[in-house]
């Protein structure tokens, strides 16, 4: 089963509801006086999740709405870290002690625990009630006072642009006709091309460039758009109106079928010129397509898109057309684009605004709803190069508003709005990250894991393998560009433009999902509960974290830079991942009371290299899945890591010595590495036992005996390849330094493996 158990939407309403449901389980049955009151407030709380899923959906909820939200989700999290710290305390007490005053201790420390869940629970439901109340007092008072105006969609405006006023469309557009015009005969045969594109490329505009050449040479033709919430009655007597001329009063039908009969009908043997703009679906094509008959010959099709899968449904069969995938403005037009709205010209720009136009000109990459909007803006700011300065700072980071900024900001939102909730949650992760970085694939879904976004009752490789699901989904919706990929052309990373990046930080801070530290232009709110915090140290020598954050209740820590100083893990007791990578002023006394973050998941301290040492309470962290240490000095791992029985990933460098017990790690996926000469023969031993092993990096090197040959060096040798051949779930092998184990030792091959590389 697959669910987002945390999300943007609904905050941690599902995994207390899960987490309540538990408590009134067996493992729990003597807190019996408080069992009524926790079915009751899951009743509550069920409700209330359902309503904030449907008001995910809404593009523009109330004030009222809002604040209503944001005060469930924060309560949501306020009560999971409560149920979890309960839990964590209970577990600890049902340890069995030794010794009458430690029995007795033991005996009063269930006492408190139990009282204390009753005064929780109490608590907790005394303030959903007082949320619930709150909201409908006030609901009642805006039902009188709202009066919504319908806004028209910019991106409708775009058709009526002169074409003197578009940059760069001649090039595109002469290659769309190209493309409808090669080939057999446009008498001969029906054409169809789908323009892909995120938003405020232009697909819109160069749909009806195209349109508006073609038109003289059709008697039949239409263009309208479908849009995200399509009244597909409503599309269809819309196009029998335009191709046949009746008034659009007279295209009544009993259904759609009927509707799609009739345009199917009066189309037959006609040439035809129609332009399906906007369409976010592969249903809704599918019932649009119908009413265009496909023998049509000499007809074309025009359709646009923001989504790749749409448009490979839109010129598959029977059309069989082409994807145009439109580009951005190369540097030329941008410059064209921007010049002529502030200055008439270039030639215009005053020599001091010509360096900062420029820069905010990269930062727009060819976008020209970003080009257009940020012009905009820069009309109405004084030109001095200190507040144009300011614009281009807060481009990626909030930029600042103004009308034209806001419509921008609208046309992006349609396609957050339009993503499933878990993939929101998933989105909006990425305004963790610094601007222009290149995120890691890897990194970013086990974050998402890590947190709860995304999950699966089937184990960590199928949550990940949903994880890659939801990473290709937002490529697939230009929502996140692909970066560098590997020799079988699979992503490994990505990156945000920044306008996206500006929009998914403006949606963080306002539901409170990120709280970025040390951006430029943005300010934190004092008094603040954090869930994620993001450190980032730019150009400042020191980065310091305002007073009056709430800490302890956050989920995440990402501290990018070098010269910041660490916080305390004692602020820090609800973390679920802790990403200290490149942080090379982190030392082995910054991990003290590590053991306090008993919730922790995700721990990478890669390249982190003045750590040297893991405290031995690292084994405390029960719920730890991954560990990240290469990069690191660590040369020998406590013995203790061998109670982290949810550990999934573990990553080492070379000459790293494991513990013995490691059969305990029966969760145990991926090892990378092992340097098998450096490890104890009670070690290789035990390794056969790890039947959940998939993936795993075996190292040969002899570090200590300079390449001579070592009797208990083959021994070892002998051991670990024997081991290989038992372990049923290896899909994975990558050998160093030991190549003649594929051509002797290691036949037969383990029938599990799919991947075997191996290096000198």
């Amino acid at each position: 089963m697959e669910a987002a158990l945390v999300s943007a939407a609904t905050g941690a309403l599902k995994p207390v509801l899960e987490k309540l449901g538990a408590l009134v389980g067996d493992k729990y049955k003597r807190f019996k006086g408080v069992r009524g009151e926790i079915k009751s407030l899951t009743h509550e709380l069920a409700t209330m999740d359902a309503f904030l899923l449907k008001m995910s959906e809404e593009e523009d909820p109330g004030a009222q709405d809002k604040a209503w939200m944001n005060e469930v989700r924060e309560l949501s999290y306020d009560m999971e870290d409560s149920i979890n710290d309960f839990m964590q305390s209970v577990d600890a007490e049902d340890t069995k002690p030794d010794g009458f005053l430690k029995k007795m201790e033991n005996l009063l420390g269930k006492i408190k625990a139990r009282r204390r869940i009753g005064n929780e629970i109490q608590d907790l439901k005394k303030q959903i009630i007082e949320v619930a109340e709150r909201n409908e007092r006030y609901k009642a008072r805006e039902a009188f006072s709202k009066n919504k105006n319908a806004t028209i969609d910019p991106r409708a405006l775009a058709i009526f642009q002169h074409a003197s006023e578009l940059v760069g469309i001649d090039e595109p557009k002469s290659e769309i006709i190209k493309l409808l015009t090669k080939g057999p005969s446009t008498q001969q045969k029906m054409k169809l091309v789908s323009i892909v594109g995120s938003g405020g490329m232009g697909k819109t505009t160069l749909a009806n460039q195209v349109y508006q050449d073609l038109r003289e040479k059709f008697k039949y033709q239409a263009f309208l758009s479908v849009s995200r919430n399509p009244d597909i009655m409503n599309i269809l007597r819309t196009i029998l109106s335009a191709v046949s001329g009746q008034l659009y009063a007279n295209t009544e039908a009993g259904s759609i079928q009927q509707l799609i009969i009739k345009i199917t009908g009066f189309l037959l043997d006609k040439r035809y010129l129609v332009v399906l703009d906007d369409i976010w679906d592969v249903v809704t094509w599918h019932t649009i397509k119908n009413a265009f008959p496909a023998t049509s010959s000499g007809s074309i099709i025009i359709t646009t898109t923001r989504i790749n899968d749409v448009a490979e449904s839109c010129r598959s069969t029977p059309f069989s057309g082409d994807i145009y995938c439109i580009r951005p403005l190369d540097m030329v037009h941008s410059r064209q684009l921007f010049y002529t709205r502030l200055f008439i010209s270039e030639e215009n720009c005053p020599a001091y605004l010509k360096k900062v136009s420029e820069n905010i000109l990269k930062k727009c990459d060819g976008l020209p709803l970003a080009i257009i909007a940020i012009s905009g803006l820069l009309a109405n700011t004084e030109r001095t190069e200190g507040p144009w300065k300011q614009v281009e700072d807060s481009i990626g980071r909030a930029l600042q508003r103004n009308p034209i900024v806001e419509e921008m900001m609208k046309i992006l939102s349609l396609s957050y709005f339009e993503l499933p909730a878990h993939l929101k949650s998933c989105l909006l992760c990425l305004s963790i990250f610094p601007e222009d970085s290149v995120i890691n694939k890897k990194v970013l879904i086990n974050r998402w894991i890590a947190e709860r976004l995304i999950h699966t009752e089937a184990g960590y490789s199928r949550t990940y393998e949903l994880g890659e699901r939801c990473f290709n989904e937002l490529i697939n919706r230009s929502l996140i560009q692909p970066g560098e990929t590997d020799i079988f052309d699979r992503v490994k990373s990505c990156r945000l433009h920044d306008t996206i990046l500006d929009f998914i930080i403006s949606k963080s801070i306002e539901e409170n999902f990120v709280t970025l530290v040390g951006v430029p232009s943005l300010t934190v709110g004092s008094k603040c509960k954090v869930r994620r915090l993001s450190l980032q140290v730019g150009k400042q020598k020191e980065l310091i974290v305002p007073r009056g954050l709430v800490l302890s209740h956050a989920r995440s820590l990402d501290v990018f830079g070098v010269s910041m100083k660490i916080p305390s893990m004692d602020e820090f007791r609800h973390l679920r991942f802790l990403d200290l990578e490149h942080c090379r002023q982190l030392e082995n006394h910054h991990l003290e009371n590590i053991e306090i973050l008993f919730q922790l998941r995700y721990l990478s301290l890669l390249e982190a290299n003045k750590v040297s040492k893991l405290p031995e309470q690292i084994g405390h962290l029960w719920c730890l899945e991954i560990l990240e240490l290469r990069g690191t000095s660590v040369c020998e791992l406590p013995a203790s890591i061998v109670n982290l029985k949810r550990l999934v990933h573990l990553l080492v460098n070379q000459n790293v010595t494991l513990p013995c017990g490691i059969s305990k790690l029966q969760a145990l996926e991926k090892l990378k590495l092992v340097s098998v000469y450096s490890q104890s023969f009670n070690f290789l031993q035990e390794f056969e036992q790890l039947q959940s092993l998939k993936v795993l990096t075996l190292d040969f090197e002899d570090y200590s005996s300079a390449g001579r040959v070592n009797a208990e060096n083959e021994s070892k040798k002998t051991i670990i390849v024997a081991s290989l051949k038992n372990l049923g779930n290896l899909l994975s092998l990558t050998i160093w330094d030991g190549p003649e184990l594929v051509g002797e030792s290691l036949c037969p091959i383990p029938l599990s493996l799919r991947k075997l590389a191996v290096w000198r």
